[in-house]
């Protein structure tokens, strides 16, 4: 098979045979041809220059052409007859070979099928095998290098084409007015997209990243910069719902939707992006501000379960660490979320906030306690949120604190001890007794209460030494709330008037305090307190406060009578023992209202005949005594509001802030009648207002001294235009 190839622009002069190569057994010889030389070659020595211009070089040309011997020519078809023959020969074996080959393919199918299938999947040519494969690979060679037609021309002008790209990149305040007037009407996601991505080149200007990422715009200056943020915190939520055809209030998810996959990637960029910028602000304000927005964008995150979850790690701790402001919209985005998708979040959510709220409870102070106390509040509102999930987590970790107790009462060394006489283990059972105090109605979580009483009453009775009354006090407080709320009868009277009979209130003090003693952010007394006076002060305050809480929630029991007796002659005992007027005054009055609200409740229970086996008879009975009031509980309410506003005046040094709930009263300034001009600087000199100085006069005269009279020597002042000068005393003018 002989083949013909052209050359590109160029007029083919010969035809060209191409023969494909075959292994040469013998080299063959080649026929030279011989070509007879002219005679006029020689004579061209002879001949001088205008007549060897003057040849027709193009005849003599041609007559040398046509010398070529006829037999020469001849041998020179035949052997190029020889060479295509073998072409042909060598062409019907490779047939041949390749037909084999498909056959061998073919059955392949039926002796290895899974090797074909493979075959089918991956490598799909090697089943479809054809001769004209391998003329095309031949076809496709040329060694000669062909540049391609599309060549850009190097010019002056293109670095000002590329500036003028950048500069199209370029975020402006212009395209930001567009964009705003844009994203407010424009039902598409095309605005929605170019926001975004400005929201991103954004973060990237401010990001230690920006050389390494590529953005489609570029931001540039602080006023650009806050008006993308601002865009996007004011109108994103909005457009995106209007983009979706979202109603305000649907409860459908936003990936639902049938136009969510236009902005699927977009989004999570942009929360991605959102996320970086939360974690990098430190600024209260602009928290506040991205806190906002993510709520308002929280059911479009429960979309992206990754990103989610670096979300509301980011949101935990901002709601333990930041400020009281910033830490109650965390919350709120932290239980948004979490209540849109609690089978995917409820527990990694529960488990890394009570860790943050015991990461954040080891020191207790002034300053932080308001901070703690939100922390167990919001917490256990996110524990009510399932009360099946929330039965694990606080078994196990009811269980921990049962743990540390048996520790630290079987080994019995000072670290074990510690490991339970700290903040952590009393701010722990304070999370623990307020969520089950809040959940008394369910069933399932009341069956916790008995395990953790008896962790309370364990961690009570570990050391019951002096210094550690403050730490008695505070878990007397947990089990006196749980046992109000939930109905549960719990023995706490022993632990509080074992203090009137242990600790000597006659002993007289070393010290005096310098200001009032307070147990609330106190577990342990040190030694050089407990010789203050202050010491003594507050464990009767606090003993004489606890009592009467106590037995005021208890007042309308039936038992109540035979409740109080023994508290009734441990107090009397302690009035004959102590000699301080004031502990006695204190204690007399509240055995006095206990006494009272006794014989109240002996005189009704004795006017009805009650079976004490019907317990719905007797809870009957004493609801109608709750409603009616008794004389105990009414004292316990108006002590504990004058008490509530002293505690806190106490502790933030701030009246405004305690009295928050009292009126106030608001002081009118009296307005100063003046006449003539103000003066900017009036004169301290004493003849320089005479009516002033006959106020002093009286005054003075009031206190019972002499006042002295001074004439007014002051004539009229005379100005004659000149300007005023300002100059310092000097001692010389007093003389």
């Amino acid at each position: 098979m002989v083949k013909i190839k052209k050359q590109s622009n160029v007029e083919p002069k010969k035809k060209l045979v191409k023969v494909k190569k075959r292994p040469i057994s013998k080299p063959q010889k080649k026929n030279k041809i011989k070509v007879k030389k002219s005679k006029k070659n020689d004579d061209f020595s002879s001949m001088s220059v205008d007549n060897f211009l003057d040849q027709d070089f193009e005849g003599s040309v041609s007559e040398e052409s046509e010398q070529i011997d006829e037999e020469e020519v001849s041998q020179l078809h035949s052997d190029i007859e020889e060479n295509v023959a073998g072409d042909n020969i060598e062409d019907n074996e490779s047939e041949d070979e390749i037909e084999n080959h498909k056959k061998a393919l073919s059955k392949l199918q039926d002796t290895d099928p899974e090797f074909y299938n493979f075959l089918q999947e991956n490598d799909k040519k090697l089943l479809d095998f054809d001769v004209s494969d391998d003329d095309v690979d031949d076809d496709e060679e040329d060694p000669q290098h062909k540049p391609s037609e599309e060549l850009e021309v190097a010019s002056d002008e293109s670095d000002f084409e590329d500036d003028q790209v950048k500069d199209k990149g370029i975020v402006t305040l212009k395209m930001l007015k567009n964009w705003d007037t844009a994203i407010q009407k424009d039902l598409t996601n095309k605005t929605i997209l170019s926001l975004t991505r400005a929201f991103h080149a954004a973060l990237v200007r401010v990001s230690s990243e920006n050389e390494q990422e590529p953005c489609q715009y570029k931001v540039e200056g602080s006023a650009v910069f806050n008006g993308v943020i601002q865009l996007c915190v004011i109108h994103l939520g909005p457009a995106l719902r209007r983009f979706l055809r979202l109603k305000e209030g649907s409860k459908q998810p936003p990936h639902k939707c049938k136009r969510f996959i236009k902005i699927k990637r977009t989004l999570k960029d942009y929360f991605m992006d959102l996320s970086k910028l939360l974690s990098g602000v430190t600024s209260a304000n602009i928290q506040t501000v991205l806190l906002k927005h993510l709520h308002y964008m929280s059911p479009f995150i429960v979309s992206y379960p990754n990103i989610t979850k670096s979300i509301l790690r980011r949101l935990i701790s901002i709601w333990g660490t930041a400020e009281e402001g910033v830490r109650v919209l965390a919350f709120l985005c932290i239980l948004r979320i979490t209540n849109g998708q609690k089978a995917k979040f409820l527990e990694i959510v529960l488990k890394a906030m009570y860790m943050t709220y015991v990461k954040n409870s080891k020191f207790v102070s002034v300053g932080s306690l308001a901070a703690i106390n939100f922390m167990r509040r919001s917490l256990v509102e996110m524990f009510a949120l399932d009360a099946s999930v929330a039965y694990q987590h606080v078994f196990l970790y009811i269980r921990q604190l049962a743990i540390h107790l048996r520790n630290a009462i079987t080994v019995n060394k000072k670290e074990n001890i510690q490991a339970v006489y700290n903040w952590q283990f009393v701010n722990s059972l304070k999370l623990w007794g307020s969520f089950l105090s809040a959940a008394e109605h369910k069933l399932q979580l009341h069956q916790l209460v008995y395990p953790f009483v008896q962790v309370c009453l364990g961690a009570l009775k570990l050391v019951p030494t002096t210094q550690y009354y403050p730490l008695r006090f505070h878990v007397v407080q947990i089990l006196m709330d749980l046992s109000r709320d939930t109905g549960v009868f719990i023995p706490i009277l022993p632990f509080l008037l074992e203090v009137l009979t242990t600790y000597d209130f006659n002993k007289k003090h070393q010290k005096v305090s310098m200001k009032p003693m307070h147990f609330t952010c106190l577990l342990r007394a040190s030694k050089s307190q407990m010789t203050e006076n202050g010491f003594k002060d507050a464990l009767i305050e606090n003993i004489y406060g606890l009592l009467l809480e106590y037995l005021a929630a208890q007042s309308s029991s039936i038992s109540f009578p035979d409740l109080s007796l023994v508290c009734v002659v441990q107090i009397k005992q302690f009035l004959k023992k102590c000699a301080n007027a004031n502990y006695n005054r204190k204690m007399k009055q509240l055995l006095e209202k206990i006494e009272q609200n006794a014989q109240f409740i002996e005189n009704e229970r004795s006017k009805l005949t009650l079976n004490i086996v019907d317990a719905k008879q007797i809870a009957g009975w004493e609801s109608q005594i709750k409603t009616k009031g008794t004389s105990l509980g009414t004292f316990f309410e108006n002590w504990n509001k004058l008490h509530t506003v002293k505690k806190n005046k106490q502790l933030t040094n701030n009246e405004e802030l305690a009295d928050y709930k009292l009126p106030t009263i608001k002081k009118k300034v009296a307005k100063v009648r003046e006449e003539g001009p103000v003066e900017l600087f009036p004169s301290d000199s004493e003849d320089s207002d005479g009516g002033s100085q006959k106020e002093k006069t009286r005054k003075r005269g009031k206190r019972g001294g002499k006042g002295k009279k001074i004439k007014d020597e002051s004539g009229p002042v005379e100005d004659d235009g000149e300007q005023d000068i300002v100059e310092d005393w000097k001692a010389s003018d007093w003389s």
